[in-house]
């Protein structure tokens, strides 16, 4: 007889631990009790000597077909204990929060099958009921208030369970033993819809979810509430009823995402692989970017620009029984919000704000404490590639195998901000935040980074922010008190997040294709070839520097990169081609006399603006209605089947440099020649790929690296980053891609907080080393900083 205290963390609480835990001990004749705490889940166990060694293999076998499905086990620690004489039975304990919370937060999850086909049978009491849930799915994170994660301690701690529903939550042989969220008709949220003023008009949920599809099947606009935050819903077949939509929502261009009921409607409006298959159907369910099957009934404003969708299938009850009314098969479910600014999750101010939005509003009085954006991803070199990490995904840790000596908090990037916090071996990464030039997003990060770090009861003594002096970002972790502030270089930071994803510290030779980044030499960067480890880097390389003038215009119209790539002579010599772009002649000779005299003016070694001048030059547009049209525009413009390239020139300067000029003039070329679009695309983005390839020899060359990282919004193009890593491969060289965080600015935290546990690692090491062992085996410290 032995008895055993095991402690696990991971993904253990909300997911069905307990129960599996409670069946496992109870089959083994066991005695001893589980319990959630602030860590995990602790087990006590007394069997004999052989059963409990299995049992704990048990607890580790995610492959059984009984282990519950969202459960993940990142650490089980066995420890021995004193036989407990005379203790009989095996309980589930109540909770114990004391002690600092380690434990991760469930994600949100979709909708399990089980669930639907309780809520599709007309004798469960829970028929038609828009928030069935169980221990494998329902809201988690965005309900949570602090841990550990019991029902008190959620937004669903003011709806009294029934009876009916308390014995299932009390039966441990039940899907819904201990599941928080539990709830039915009788004693749980409710659904109703109102009007654009707020007015109730239909509170019998099967009336209000028909009335809801009436009001969308006959062109009207929708705002729903979800998991999450609200969505505007438009029929995505109604072309007019998506551009009211975007009139309404200030959004010109920019691609809607689309929900669908099943795979097979998706499939008639898209292609579907084999992995893309897997995320839409994961209980995870975010929104992947899939390409166009041509013709079909899609709206085309629903995305213009782009040759693909972003497609996600329905992942709440509410959203299956507004699917199965007659005449909904596709529909847009957009952010519900104006332009840029954070997602609405609350009743009244989703009326205040999406008032002139919205005809009808499909409330529920499950309140949202924290709103999370859909994810969204798609597919690279076969394997999910975030673009956007929030609903489904968050707040999961990304573990490290060294922990970190101090806690951390990393304030992110401005552009598509996720902070992060660090505690042991975690790195905690927020929801995608959005851009904080927006004062309502910048005031949503600061409760954001307070809810998290109360959380998970994080007291960082380190703080480490962008290079950039007036990012907002770096300005929040100025403010900070009583701890040691570090600036890290931005594109360090992308390389940094593709190590600390992989769990590695490098050296390696990371290949940055971005938009901007402030430089150590006060340059804009945007396109390096850097060699970096998580303690230091060094700038190789980049593409050749041009002057970009007009501050922030300089991202949106995109005659500004194309006259400071051309220079003066190349402005006067191109002026027919540059006419077609910027009508207005003299606006385009101020830019130049601009850029001549430095008002305003930077130099940049952008990516993201050689894209635009190029997407320009083809006649893709002029402007960028929102972040990356041109670019999106000219990867979906790429003609099949050409191999071919511009010609590629390094030369020495400071560090090696990509000349961009071949590019520029064989792209002129092309257009005067008549080269359709689609051939010059696909020219200009192979020729980035070898330029970048070159880059990455040469540092070869020089360092004897073999192992390549890449990172920067530019690699959200799929065409590029798949043709990029063959190439590479080619070349015989090891590709490291981020796998838990977007490529682009939505994983700079994750750097930025690596970096810092490694620096901190670093100088403790060497303080460590400056302790001399003496004759008399005491030990003197000669300095401790």
């Amino acid at each position: 007889m032995k008895r055993q205290r095991i402690t696990i963390a991971g993904r253990v609480q909300g997911v069905g631990c307990r129960p599996f835990v409670y069946r496992l001990a109870v089959e083994r004749s066991f005695v001893g009790f589980v319990r959630n705490d602030s860590r995990g889940v602790t087990i006590e166990v007394q069997g004999a000597v052989a059963v409990l060694a299995g049992f704990v293999e048990r607890l580790k076998d995610a492959s059984a077909d009984d282990y519950p499905a969202l459960m993940v086990v990142a650490e089980c620690v066995v420890e021995d204990m004193v036989t407990a004489e005379g203790a009989v039975g095996f309980d589930i304990d109540r909770s114990d929060a004391a002690g600092s919370p380690v434990s991760p937060v469930t994600p949100d999850c979709a909708t399990c099958p089980a669930c639907l086909r309780e809520m599709n049978e007309r004798g469960d009491f829970r028929y038609r009921y828009p928030f069935i849930n169980c221990t494998h799915c329902g809201p988690r994170y965005s309900i949570i208030k602090t841990i550990p994660y019991d029902r008190p301690h959620t937004t669903m701690a003011d709806f009294a369970m029934c009876q009916q529903c308390r014995t299932q939550y009390e039966d441990v042989r039940d899907r819904r033993f201990h599941a928080q969220p539990v709830a039915c008709p009788k004693c749980g949220p409710r659904v109703w819809l109102t009007d654009k003023q707020g007015k109730t008009i239909e509170t019998d949920s099967d009336k209000t979810i028909a009335r809801c599809a009436e009001v969308l099947q006959n062109g009207g606009v929708a705002a729903i509430k979800g998991i999450g935050g609200f969505h505007l819903a438009v029929d995505a077949t109604n072309e007019q009823a998506v551009c009211q939509l975007r009139k309404r929502k200030y959004r010109d261009a920019k691609p809607f995402a689309i929900m669908a009921a099943s795979m097979e409607v998706i499939q008639k409006y898209a292609v579907v692989d084999k992995a893309g298959k897997k995320l839409l159907q994961s209980p995870e369910s975010p929104i992947v970017l899939l390409d166009k099957k041509e013709p079909n009934a899609m709206a085309p404003s629903a995305a213009f620009g782009t040759n693909r969708y972003g497609f996600m299938l329905c992942y709440t009850p509410l959203h299956h029984l507004l699917f199965a009314e007659d005449g909904i098969e596709v529909l847009v479910m957009t952010s519900a919000n104006l332009s840029d600014e954070p997602l609405i999750c609350n009743n009244e101010q989703a009326v205040e704000d999406l008032g002139e939005i919205a005809d009808v509003f499909l409330m529920h009085d499950r309140d949202i404490y924290r709103q999370v954006d859909d994810s969204v991803v798609h597919t690279v070199d076969g394997q999910a590639a975030f673009l956007r990490r929030a609903r489904g995904f968050v707040p999961t840790p990304i573990y490290r195998d060294k922990p970190s000596r101090k806690e951390i908090f990393a304030a992110g990037p401005d552009l598509k901000n996720a902070f992060c916090f660090v505690k042991g071996d975690q790195y905690l990464m927020s929801e995608h935040i959005g851009d904080l030039a927006d004062g309502r997003v910048y005031r949503h990060y600061g409760k954001s980074v307070e809810h998290l770090r109360e959380l998970f009861a994080v007291e960082p003594k380190v703080v480490v922010c962008d290079l950039h002096p007036g990012y907002l970002s770096t300005h929040c972790a100025e403010q900070m008190k009583d701890v040691e502030l570090i600036r890290v270089q931005h594109h360090w930071a992308h390389i940094a997040s593709v190590l600390a994803d992989a769990n590695e510290t490098g050296p390696v030779i990371g290949l940055v294709a971005d938009g901007t980044g402030y430089g150590t030499d006060g340059t804009v960067w945007g396109c390096e070839c850097l060699v970096a480890s998580l303690t230091a880097f060094e700038r190789l390389g980049h593409l050749a520097s041009f002057p970009l003038a007009g501050g922030d215009k300089a991202a949106k119209e995109a005659i500004r990169p194309l006259v400071g790539l051309l220079g003066p002579e190349g402005v006067e010599g191109n002026a027919d081609i540059l006419a077609r772009i910027e009508p207005d002649m003299e606006k385009v000779r101020l830019v130049a006399m601009q850029i001549e005299k430095g008002l305003n003016t930077v130099q940049t070694s952008s990516l993201g603006r050689l894209f635009d001048a190029v997407a320009a030059l083809v006649g893709l547009g002029a402007k960028n209605r929102f972040e990356a049209e041109l670019p999106m525009a000219l990867e979906a413009a790429i003609q099949d089947g050409i191999e071919d390239a511009y010609p590629i020139k390094l030369t020495e300067k400071d560090g090696v440099v990509l000349e961009y000029a071949p590019t520029v003039s064989g792209v002129i070329k092309d257009v005067r020649n008549g080269v359709s679009a689609g051939v010059i695309a696909a020219r200009f983005h192979n020729t980035l790929c070898e330029g970048l390839l070159e880059l990455a020899k040469m540092a070869r060359q020089h360092t004897k690296l073999t192992t390549v990282a890449l990172s920067g919004g530019v690699f959200c193009n799929r065409y590029l980053a798949n043709r990029m890593i063959g190439r590479l491969q080619d070349e015989d060289f090891r590709v490291l891609w981020p796998q838990s965080v977007p490529v682009n600015d939505g994983g700079v935290a994750l750097g930025q907080a690596a970096i810092a546990a490694a620096m901190i690692e670093k100088r403790t090491t060497n303080e460590l080393r400056a302790v001399k062992p003496q004759p008399n085996r005491t030990i003197e410290i000669t300095e401790v900083k």
